[in-house]
């Protein structure tokens, strides 16, 4: 049996306690705002963040985990006796850190096998598709195998959400083929997903509560699901309820995770945001 070390960054936003269960080390994205730099969920945690960003007049930015950072979880993979490490990082679309991730790889060659798959996700999109390959590597699956786990979770993995503000997305650069929504903010709730790991425009409706629906009918359609978890980050706990209550009776075979949008989802998505994740069977 194979041991390898399964590894995420912090913008799979999977909760702290999850992340220790699956055994997946999480490598921290940084936080700016102004002339503050915080580390992800070390320095500040979602709850604060989204405190802070309502208050701050700046908006938030985000910077990829330095190379020297993968290194060292690398290095401690290898002292531990590991037979190498599987990285699973957000999107490289979104973010450096793939390219981080990947650079610390190559300095470590002939000391640790390293594998860098760039999930094409974010949030627990990509949480979801590290947990995958957890469970695999208990089990003791190899390398190439997890690798094989990893690109088999992502083609069944999808990704939907609401947005409350359109203020972070397009200030932040992360909109990509949602540019059609600039000028239309204050007529409607813009529906965001993920193409080819980039943030894409998935529909509009003119109420809040319409938008939810639209989320929820959006994952129906791709029933029966493997896995399922509502993500959301500064919203309200009546919108919170309803959308449990939308996705209740779709099938899915794992009971449904729930994970706060951190800080480098939420730089971008802005308060009030709220979607859902999956796996399909």
């Amino acid at each position: 049996m194979a041991n390898v070390k399964v590894v995420t960054d912090s913008a799979s936003d999977l909760p702290d306690d999850l992340a220790r269960e699956c055994g997946i080390e999480v490598v921290p994205l940084t936080i700016r705002f102004g002339d503050e730099e915080f580390t992800d969920r070390e320095d500040l945690s979602p709850a604060e963040f989204w405190i802070k960003c309502r208050d701050s007049p700046t908006l938030p930015e985000t910077a990829a985990p330095s190379p020297g950072r993968f290194q060292d979880v690398y290095r401690r993979a290898r002292e531990e006796g590991c037979d190498g490490v599987v990285v699973l990082t957000i999107s490289s679309a979104l973010s450096a850190t793939h390219g981080s991730a990947t650079l610390a790889a190559e300095a470590m060659a002939g000391e640790i096998e390293v594998r860098v798959v760039d999930t094409l996700n974010v949030a627990m999109g990509e949480g979801l598709i590290a947990i995958e390959v957890a469970e695999r590597a208990r089990a003791g699956a190899g390398l190439d195998e997890l690798v094989g786990v990893a690109h088999d979770a992502m083609a069944r993995a999808g990704v939907v959400a609401t947005l409350d503000t359109l203020d972070h997305i397009i200030r932040g650069g992360r909109i990509g083929g949602a540019k059609a929504l600039i000028g239309q903010v204050l007529s409607i709730k813009p529906l965001v997903a993920l193409r080819d790991g980039v943030v894409a425009e998935a529909g509009r409706a003119r109420t809040r509560a319409k938008a939810l629906a639209a989320c929820a009918e959006r994952v129906r359609a791709e029933a029966p699901l493997s896995r399922l978890a509502l993500i959301q980050g500064g919203c309200a706990e009546d919108d919170v309820a309803a959308m449990r209550a939308l996705v209740a009776d779709i099938a899915v075979a794992h009971p449904m995770l729930e994970a706060d949008i951190g800080p480098v989802v939420g730089t971008h998505a802005g308060p009030g945001v709220i979607g859902l994740t999956w796996l399909r069977a």
